[in-house]
């Protein structure tokens, strides 16, 4: 047995223990009139003075729903038993990624709502797992009913345009017969500006740039969600298909200050996007006398998109093109699970399963540049210019055998462990062909105890493997990068592992008037992703996505929501969170330790939201302000090293129902005009040898958005 091994088992069993005996010491001290089901529920009746359109209007009224909706820190679930969706429609998972549950709370009103519950515990017929609460939308069961909800929308952006938009949501019940239609066009118009300063290492001014961007989008989706409820046993079947073209234009002028006087230039691009996907999903599950089921689960998914980004120098009237970036791709998914779930003595229960997963992604890049040689029309008429690994397909075939028991205690503790086995192979053909075979144990314990009625216990320790990005495999474009406009694929990329440890105490305030929550985690991760060196001589430097040994991340989570009556606004909510964390791993170009990319030291967030009942008006804001400085990311690479930064964001709302029972809301989105800022340093040679070459300032915005709606429900 390796030390580290030995280590994983020590700290497990020390924290077991540790859970273990605080366990038995609280519940000597808790109250003896505790209920058995620590599930708190909301009957629609709840919500009535606050004249609810759709189920997301509801559940924005419930105090700490964020614990539940925006789980944090959680490692990367795969396939259809990975819990990370946290949304149930009468008790049922929507089986499916861009149309799961989720998605479906504003597409179902309000009026179509019996109650909703918050799950605290785990149960063997819940069809989500997971460390954190499920949120439970359980709709009226009637012989007969159906409802029309309708929205439209514009958006008024910082240049004067005005984007509109509308949706439509068609739902209801015959009988055993359930169904939802919706179709939607979303305005997604953007204009964004940036600036960008140049210096050398003794802070001369060297260039700047100052660039315009324009993208014409607009999201066109429809989705079919249809139940049938069997005597013993229940059919839903969902689909989803979108697609969008937003061309988009940048004007870009640099100024170079190297010469005796500033001399500026001139390049326009053009983008052309074409962007479709479709989704199938379903699931059917047959109850059998001895309460036992039998579950199938599948999902078939499809998107397929392609860039085409052209640039040109800009002379008076003239054009001249000097880069010609093709890339498309497809990806592909296809799912099945299934599973048997029983009870095998009184407080137990089992589910047994097999999952299957195959996932595909082909992958294309054309590079073309003002080159001497021959052009291309392939290329936009330039030369076509060699990218190593630029054709690809990579294929992964998932297998999983599961088993997973939950035990009840007692009636405050329960205890879900389980157990899954996975083997994967994954190949690449194209310009590189390689194939690779994986195996993986991932057992996860989460337990739970609910010291009385308000307080609650939970820690889980959990084994994840991390769902690779296929675009890592092959080259791909880099448009954040004009000096680099592609960055190299790694065919030898494997998945990211951890050992996950989190503990949550959760007290519900008395009277339902707020939840205090607070969260610990540690995290110790194998393979870690990032960018490594791929370099091929001292005169040819490359880096590419890859694993560069292990690391670890831990911190906390303090999040705290309550109802403000206690200073004359019952109908007030305020939501305040904050989280901090660090990480360590050792960077590969610098042989230094760091912080993991994509760790920053924490974050502040705060919600509010108060409704003016008398009046059937709402207002509210939410806020979002990173901590230390803003510093959300640092890249470390061969050649330069970024550290990018954002400002606090602010959005504001006003809502109000009028007549004919229509809601009219104003939307302020990013009131502040906060703007996204990187540094990157660049170097001359490796970024190892620590001589620099330039310091690149760049901030970026697209403007304070003002959305109007207008919605009803027929």
């Amino acid at each position: 047995m390796t030390r580290s091994k030995a280590r994983r088992i020590l700290r497990l069993t020390a924290m077991s223990l540790a859970i273990t005996s605080a366990s038995q010491v609280l519940a000597q001290q808790a109250s003896d009139t505790l209920n058995d089901d620590s599930t708190v529920v909301y009957a629609a009746d709840y919500f009535a003075e606050y004249s609810p359109v759709s189920v997301n209007d509801m559940i924005d009224r419930i105090p700490g729903i964020g614990l539940a909706l925006n789980r944090r820190n959680g490692g990367g679930g795969r396939g259809l038993g990975s819990g990370e969706g946290e949304i149930l429609i009468n008790g049922q998972r929507i089986t499916g990624k861009s149309n799961e549950g989720r998605s479906q709370l504003s597409r179902i009103s309000a009026d179509q709502v019996a109650y909703i519950e918050i799950i605290r515990g785990t149960s063997e017929s819940l069809d989500v797992r997971g460390g954190g609460q499920v949120v439970n939308v359980v709709l009226l069961d009637t012989p007969s009913r159906s409802s029309i909800s309708a929205e439209i929308n514009a958006d008024l952006l910082h240049d004067g345009t005005v984007d509109p938009g509308a949706k439509l949501s068609y739902s209801g019940q015959s009988g055993n017969f359930n169904y939802l239609f919706h179709v939607e066009a979303e305005p997604r118009y953007q204009n964004r500006f940036s600036t960008e300063v140049s210096r050398d290492a003794s802070g001369i001014l060297l260039e700047t740039r100052d660039e315009n961007d324009i993208r014409d989008q607009t999201e066109f989706q429809t989705s079919l969600n249809v139940g049938y409820q069997f005597e013993k046993s229940l059919l839903q079947l969902n689909g989803l298909y979108g697609f969008s073209s937003p061309p988009s234009d940048v004007d870009r002028t640099i100024t170079d200050f190297t010469g005796a006087t500033p001399a500026a230039r001139f390049e326009h691009e053009t983008n052309e996007n074409d962007r479709s996907n479709w989704e199938i999903g379903g699931d059917y599950e047959y109850e059998f006398n001895n309460r036992s089921k039998y579950r199938l689960l599948f999902i078939v998914n499809d998107r397929e998109w392609d860039n085409t980004r052209e640039r040109f120098n800009v002379a008076g009237a003239s054009e001249t093109k000097n880069l010609y970036l093709f890339n498309s791709g497809r990806d592909r998914e296809r799912i099945v699970r299934t599973s048997y779930t029983f009870d095998p003595a009184p407080g137990h229960g089992v589910e047994l399963g097999v999952e299957r997963a195959q996932t595909i992604r082909d992958g294309n890049l054309r590079l073309g540049l003002a080159l001497s040689g021959t052009p291309d029309s392939n290329y936009g008429g330039l030369v076509p210019y060699p990218v190593a690994n630029s054709n690809s397909k990579v294929q992964e075939i998932r297998l999983e055998n599961f088993a997973v028991h939950n035990w009840q205690l007692n009636d405050r503790m329960s205890l879900e462990s389980s157990l899954v086995y996975e083997t994967s192979t994954i190949s690449q053909t194209g310009d590189v062909r390689n194939s690779r075979d994986f195996d993986f144990l991932r057992p996860k314990f989460d337990y739970r105890f609910d010291i009385n009625q308000s307080l609650q216990l939970r820690g889980t320790i959990e084994k994840t493997v991390s769902q690779l990005s296929f675009s890592d495999f092959s080259a791909s474009a880099d448009n954040s990068d004009d000096d680099q406009d592609t960055q190299a694929g790694n065919p030898d990329i494997a998945q990211e592992q951890a050992w996950n440890y989190e503990l949550n105490l959760e007290y519900r305030l008395p009277n339902d008037i707020g939840v205090l929550n607070s969260m610990v985690y540690y995290r110790e991760i194998e393979d870690v992703i990032d960018r490594i060196d791929i370099s091929t001589g001292p005169n040819n430097l490359a880096s590419a996505r890859g694993n560069i040994g292990d690391g670890t991340r831990w911190g906390m989570n303090l999040d705290a929501s309550s109802r403000l009556g206690f200073i004359g606004l019952p109908n007030a909510l305020l939501s305040l969170g904050f989280g901090a964390s660090d990480s360590k791993v050792t960077d590969p170009f610098l042989g230094v330790e760091r912080r993991l990319n994509n760790n920053g030291r924490g974050f502040g967030r705060m919600n509010f939201r108060h409704d003016v009942v008398a009046w059937n008006f709402s207002y509210g804001l939410n806020m979002g302000v990173p901590i230390n400085g803003g510093i959300g990311r640092t890249q470390i690479d061969i050649i330069d090293i970024e550290t990018e930064r954002s400002e606090p964001n602010l959005n504001l709302f006003m809502e109000k129902k009028a007549f004919g029972g229509v809601t009219f809301r104003l939307d302020v989105q990013n009131a502040t005009d906060s703007e996204n800022c990187r540094e990157r340093i660049r170097y001359v040679g490796a970024t190892v040898a620590g001589i620099i070459e330039e310091i690149e300032d760049y901030c970026s915005g697209s403007g304070p958005k003002i959305a109007f709606k207008a919605r009803h429900t027929f």
